[in-house]
């Protein structure tokens, strides 16, 4: 018999670490860090939830949906609403999120990103601006969950959509949202050229993500991830194809990593 896990944090190492900072045995700074990497807390026997996630990277958790039944992701999100700004999960097919309604009445759902949260929005929290460009319309599932990723965890997004290459000047009548993004998250499918064109354009880092949109010789996203991954113009990252959530967080770090250097830097 397996013994029930019922420890949402181990109170022992807890007390010992308080009891350490009111001894001045250990400075608050060196608290925080250890604390950081102490609590997690059980869901059923089928989850463990990450409640410090957000201090270790700056993210908090976020409810993979396929794989999950709703009253998994309900059972999840209830846990997470009390602990957390944040309460998402990705990849929520209609169907399921109308399954989930009934469970977590206070649920909003982002039809076109698959996404629901609870939390509908949040007041941008670090400076700079993420900019996503979709190459087609058909690529806007992958580039609407980079934007509401990014806009639920508290960042400026700017989209700009159907700009692919097949017509090039739609792209250069909108040179200014390239020219004034500190980060820009660019999505293609078919050829996957879109993230080389715009990044010999910017002077800022370029996320490309795939999208498995294409004929058959795009084999599914392959197609654009070797394009984009052999791409000629420098500065250029990939991600998986249709990640556009694991974009979404790399420039959010992007964005964090350049303003804790920033604000090191201005305390020198």
């Amino acid at each position: 018999m397996v013994k029930e896990e019922k420890t949402v944090t181990q109170p022992e190492v807890l007390r010992s670490l308080l009891e350490s900072v009111a001894a001045g045995e250990v400075n608050p700074v060196e608290a925080f860090d250890k604390l950081k990497h102490l609590n997690y807390e059980p869901v059923g026997d089928f989850a463990r939830i990450d409640h410090h996630r957000r201090l270790r990277t700056g993210f908090p958790e976020v409810i993979w949906g396929p794989g999950k039944t709703p009253d998994q992701i309900a059972q999840i999100m209830h846990a997470m609403r009390d602990r957390g700004s944040v309460v998402m999960a990705t990849r929520i097919e209609p169907e399921v999120y109308a399954q989930l309604q009934e469970k977590v009445p206070d649920l909003y759902y982002y039809a076109m990103a698959r996404i629901c949260a609870i939390t509908t929005a949040i007041e941008p929290q670090c400076p700079g601006v993420i900019s996503i460009l979709s190459a087609g319309t058909a690529d806007l599932p992958v580039a609407e969950e980079a934007a509401v990723t990014a806009e639920l965890s508290g960042f400026r997004v700017h989209r700009l959509w159907d700009v692919g290459v097949a017509g090039i000047h739609r792209l250069l009548n909108n040179r200014h949202v390239v020219e004034s993004a500190d980060v820009l998250i660019v999505v293609a499918g078919m050829e996957g050229a879109l993230p080389s064109v715009v990044a010999g354009l910017a002077d800022c880092p370029v996320i490309a993500v795939p999208t498995s949109i294409g004929y058959g010789a795009s084999f599914g996203g392959l197609a654009p991830l070797l394009t984009m991954l052999n791409s000629c113009a420098a500065g250029v990252g990939v991600v998986n194809i249709d990640n556009g959530f694991g974009a979404a967080v790399l420039a959010g770090q992007i964005l964090r990593a350049a303003h804790k250097l920033h604000l090191s830097q201005s305390s020198d």
